[in-house]
């Protein structure tokens, strides 16, 4: 098969967009170098770079779903309302952008729960999907799934099933899978090749590797795996003049800067080669416990 004809095969399945609204100074990789109570005086950036995110989606008809911070929304509540006026769907990433592996049971519970409440209320729109900060669900804390049902939210997208040094539970299920309470998580993407998981989801691996590389994995997972792919990015990796903080380390220099000035154009090739939604509109016969 030609790799023209494999590409308009994998054309005719729908993967899931989807963009985690933060700032550039809230990146977990930046939390030893921004103080959380230093977020207010830092320069927001935000907003412009979610709406160039809106321009090329409307340019290319697609809709994504918009994982935004409570912090974000509660402060900037037009970037929420733009959003929603655009026809994406709008889920929570938390209000303030801790890791679930950082926070109690309880104080988990109310991250989750104000942080849907804002978006709501700003947005009139039910909140039904969440993801959490950095991936942070895993094997050690798998009990905020059912923190998350009890809370209203009827999906997350929070475990990715890949070995990393922040993030991962490379044992749990590459795709979809319902929870004890019926919430339906929806792991990032990976590819399983030489008995091993790799990222394959976006995110800083999409802005550092060749586009081929990414296209690849995705159009992999399409054909091989039979599988909608999960794809996310954050709006700052579209930002090549945001701020350059002094005394980063090296890896984490490397981990956020790189590549910023080239990521719009990938992103646009990618929006051409396959086809997008929502999460809910991707997994919706899936959400709500249905089989």
């Amino acid at each position: 098969m030609s790799p023209e004809h494999s590409r308009a095969r994998t054309r005719t399945v729908i993967n899931a967009m989807s963009i985690d609204v933060e700032d550039w100074f809230q990146v977990s990789a930046l939390a030893p170098y921004v103080a959380r109570d230093h977020w207010d005086s830092m320069p927001f950036r935000a907003e412009a770079n979610v709406e160039l995110l809106l321009e090329l989606l409307a340019a290319h008809d697609t809709q994504a779903t918009f994982f935004t911070l409570g912090w974000i929304a509660e402060r900037h509540p037009g970037i929420v309302r733009r959003i929603v006026a655009a026809g994406h769907e709008l889920a929570s990433h938390g209000y303030g952008h801790q890791r679930a592996t950082e926070l109690s049971p309880d104080a988990f519970r109310d991250d989750v729960s104000r942080s849907r409440a804002l978006l709501e209320d700003i947005s009139g729109k039910a909140v039904i999907g969440y993801r959490a900060p950095s991936f942070s669900i895993g094997r050690d804390n798998l009990w905020a799934l059912d923190t998350l049902a009890e809370a209203g939210y009827r999906y997350s997208s929070s475990i990715y099933p890949v070995a990393h040094d922040h993030y991962g539970m490379p044992e749990a299920s590459r795709f979809a899978f319902l929870t004890g309470r019926g919430l339906l998580e929806i792991p990032a993407t990976s590819l399983r090749l030489g008995g091993r998981n790799f990222p394959a989801s976006g995110g800083g691996y999409f802005r550092l590797l060749p586009y081929r590389i990414s296209r690849w994995g995705i159009e992999r997972v399409n054909r091989v795996d039979k599988e909608a792919a999960v794809f996310y990015c954050h709006p700052w990796e579209f930002d090549p003049l945001q701020p350059r903080l002094p005394g980063v380390d090296l890896k984490t220099r490397f981990r956020h800067y790189v590549n910023l000035d080239r990521n719009r154009d990938k992103l646009e090739r990618l929006l051409q080669d396959f086809n997008w939604s929502t999460l809910a509109q991707v997994f919706g016969t899936r959400i709500g416990g249905q089989a």
